[in-house]
């Protein structure tokens, strides 16, 4: 892969934006600011947050054993996803290929970005038909996104599918690991250095219940973190995140909470094996389940009228009458265990009515 003749022309040759908190980086000492413009009033977010979020990026950097300038931050997942398309994607001539059934931001970003999205079905097993998407790959053909383990789903794609791709693809590859901490796979991480061509993507959201933070992370090699730093807004993840990341990470109960999870998963994997109306649970690696039901509209009517919110996948390909749901507390678990059991002594007749 040669990385200069993925980055579009224009950014190549533009200068990053160059904010006060640029030019003076140690912003944090004792001095008197008067470079930005800011409100000289301390309310504790009068001022600009670090815009290359230095301390919240050494915590991350030293939980997964990666260089600090291997790392992107962005205001949620989608935001350095939307980076990868405008870095590398020249709009109305490159395409993307993606796996379907999959997360489906990447068909949005594609759209808005004006990029082919390229769709190659996964197999009937949810794994890659790698030889149909490296057939679907021309000179135009910038990224294949994997999301492993994947959404909606919840299986990991297979090790040689992976590097199979990265090693036949000369562009880029992005493996979304939002999930990772539920898997007993092993992240990619730990190879990262060794595919130029990768890009990983994982997020606060998930095991680290941060969510409402909306703090998305990218890693890739130095090469790929510099092209994007030129094109990322100044100030993108604002000075509260910054700070309860932060505290959240040095105190974290996310082994604890993610182990919880698990449990209730397969709890909730049993519940839903013994249901009649459930015709097929799929393996998860993730804080969710996958399901097929007789009747996916009907029985998510059902979880809605007895105040339970499931989604339903069955727009997605491969997913005809499939629901997922979201793993909760031992005490959702519960009460959902028990409501299954109300649908499943409930006349069958009645999904037709």
């Amino acid at each position: 892969m040669n990385l200069e003749n993925l980055i579009r022309e224009n950014v190549k040759k533009m200068s990053p934006y160059s904010s006060a908190r640029d030019e003076f980086e140690q912003f944090k000492k004792p001095m008197i600011y008067l470079d930005a413009n800011e409100n000289p009033f301390s309310n504790g977010i009068n001022r600009y947050p670090d815009p290359q979020q230095r301390e919240l990026k050494a915590i991350i950097a030293e939980k997964n054993n990666v260089p600090k300038d291997t790392i992107l931050l962005g205001n949620g997942s989608d935001e350095v996803l939307d980076l990868v398309f405008r870095a590398f994607c020249e709009p109305n001539r490159d395409n993307i290929i993606t796996l379907p059934p999959t997360y489906g931001m990447y068909g949005v970003l594609a759209n808005v970005n004006a990029i082919e999205n390229r769709e190659v079905l996964l197999n009937e097993e949810f794994q890659p038909n790698v030889d149909a998407i490296l057939n679907a790959v021309d000179k135009n053909t910038k990224i294949i996104f994997l999301c492993s383990p994947n959404n909606p789903t919840g299986n990991s794609f297979n090790d040689a599918s992976v590097i199979k791709i990265l090693d036949q693809f000369k562009g880029l590859v992005v493996l979304d690991e939002a999930y990772i901490d539920f898997s007993e796979d092993e992240s990619w991480l730990s190879v990262l250095k060794d595919f130029p061509n990768l890009i990983i993507t994982q997020t606060l959201s998930k095991a680290y219940a941060m969510a409402g933070l909306r703090i998305g992370i990218l890693y890739a090699s130095k090469e790929i973190i510099s092209v994007l730093n030129k094109i990322k807004p100044p100030y993108n993840i604002n000075e509260v995140s910054q700070e309860t990341a932060i505290k959240k990470l040095n105190q974290s109960t996310m082994p604890a909470q993610v182990k919880k999870i698990l449990v209730e998963k397969k709890r909730l994997e049993t519940a839903l094996s013994k249901c009649s109306f459930v015709e097929k649970v799929y393996p998860s690696d993730a804080n969710f389940i996958l399901f097929k039901v007789d009747d996916a509209n009907f029985r998510y009517q059902q979880f809605i009228d007895n105040g339970v919110v499931v989604r339903n996948r069955s727009n997605q390909p491969l997913c005809e009458n499939c629901l997922r749901i979201s793993i909760g507390t031992k005490e959702e678990t519960e009460q959902i265990i028990q409501l299954l059991k109300t649908f499943n002594n409930a006349e069958k007749s009645a999904i037709y009515r």
